[in-house]
């Protein structure tokens, strides 16, 4: 080779470098960019709505994650344990409507501090509850805390952001559930061997302080201050396009909430279950871990959609997850070596709980900034009052049948919501 030809090869080998790193540099600007470039208001309120979401999934989920000694300690039945959750998901569903016309009214802000104050602290009070009665009252105020969170901090993100990464900042909010499932998991693998389950309720405080520290610095967001009106007007909710959004989003959303709490209310116990009554015979310590896999699915499957909306037709994104979750849960639950449900377990977590993201976007687009929190409040929370008797269902479908068998009914909550998604009309598609 000649020095001239060797020049030239170097040369080559160097603008070939140079095009690889702009290359990278391009696709982590495609991933990353959005959030980088955005405004310090907009990643505090990202901020803000993804740690009460974080923290409400933590609180929420560490009942389910000591189910069993909870009826132990308390005698509960499998039928009685599945009240107990469908009580809490009524009383969110109350909370998230009531709250929801809080943060029309008074600000979107202000009903989502409220709510994390309320849920938070009613959490540590389930660890002191001696009867089944104190438990209850402590489950449905945590409820009414837990309901009013998640619309307050859809609306709150969904004014902030602009529509073209509006899909990616709602999916990172809905993703921060997994890490607060997998947060619980975290907490009852460490707290409970040394200090019992009264003590795993009694680190649900920990969202209180956040707020407290973090309620500085946010402020309403602007369309919010241009559009509030003194009293909402609701009715327009419930007529003409608005009216027919409604009642698509709120049965969808039935359908996929029966499937969610059917499914995610059990999934602990189905894994530390004895197998000789229907379950996988995990430990605490492999059930919080198989859970963290899970929820390592179900992360992923939030971040995803939240791209592949912002690229594609988010309806049809939706439906697909819906229709993978019908296909994937049957699987999860019939699987009986602990090494494939680690395997198959992360793909129930992406398919069966990523579609939430798709709710949270797809519902604030439909409705207009002045009724937005009190729309999303009441779609979401018609389908928890619904989905309330699927814990009580499942439970008692188990009694009978297994727990794997009744798992797999949520299947039938998977395959309707798809179908009644298809009746969307996103603001693109309206005649």
């Amino acid at each position: 080779m000649t020095a001239g030809s060797d020049g030239s090869s170097r040369t080559l080998e160097t603008l070939n470098a140079r095009d690889t790193r702009n290359a990278n540099v391009a696709d982590l600007n495609a991933i990353y960019g959005w959030l980088v470039e955005a405004s310090g208001e907009q990643r505090r309120t990202l901020l803000a709505a993804s740690l009460g979401w974080m923290l409400d999934s933590m609180d929420v989920m560490l009942y389910a994650l000591v189910l069993g000694e909870v009826q132990r300690a308390l005698h509960l039945s499998a039928a009685q344990s599945g009240a107990m959750m469908s009580a809490t998901l009524i009383a969110a569903a109350v909370g998230g409507m009531g709250f929801g016309w809080v943060a029309d009214r008074f600000g979107r802000v202000r009903a989502l501090m409220a709510s994390v104050l309320i849920y938070s602290v009613f959490t540590a009070f389930c660890g002191l509850a001696q009867t089944a009665a104190q438990l209850l009252v402590c489950r449905i105020m945590l409820g009414l805390g837990m309901g009013g969170e998640w619309a307050s901090g859809a609306a709150l993100v969904a004014e902030t952001w602009p529509a073209q990464h509006r899909g990616k900042a709602l999916a990172l909010v809905q993703s921060s559930w997994a890490i607060g499932y997998a947060l619980g998991a975290g907490v009852v693998a460490f707290v409970m061997p040394l200090f019992g389950w009264r003590a795993v309720f009694f680190a649900g405080i920990v969202p209180a302080l956040v707020t407290i520290w973090f309620q500085r610095g946010l402020r309403e967001p602007e369309i919010w201050r241009q559009e509030r009106k003194p009293q909402p007007e609701l009715g327009r909710l419930f007529r003409g396009e608005y009216g027919r959004s409604m009642v698509v989003c709120s049965t969808m959303n039935a359908a996929t909430l029966f499937a969610y709490w059917g499914l995610f209310t059990w999934v602990p116990r189905f894994l530390s279950m004895p197998v000789a009554q229907g379950g996988r015979g995990l430990s605490v310590v492999q059930t919080s871990g198989w859970t963290m896999a899970m929820q390592a699915g179900a992360f992923a499957g939030y971040i995803v959609f939240g791209y592949l909306a912002d690229r594609f037709n988010r309806k049809y994104i939706y439906i697909g997850y819906l229709a993978m979750a019908a296909l994937v849960v049957p699987l999860f639950a019939s699987v009986r070596d602990a090494q494939a449900l680690l395997l198959i377990g992360p793909l129930a977590g992406f398919f069966g709980t990523g579609y939430f993201s798709g709710f949270s976007v797809i519902a604030s687009e439909l409705f207009p900034a002045s009724l937005r929190g009190s729309a999303m409040g009441f779609a979401y929370n018609v389908g928890r009052i619904v989905s309330a008797a699927a814990p009580y269902i499942v439970g008692r479908i188990s009694e009978r049948a297994g727990l794997g068998h009744a798992l797999s009914i949520t299947s039938g909550g998977f395959l309707l919501a798809g179908l009644i998604a298809t009746l969307l009309r996103l603001p693109g598609e309206r005649a």
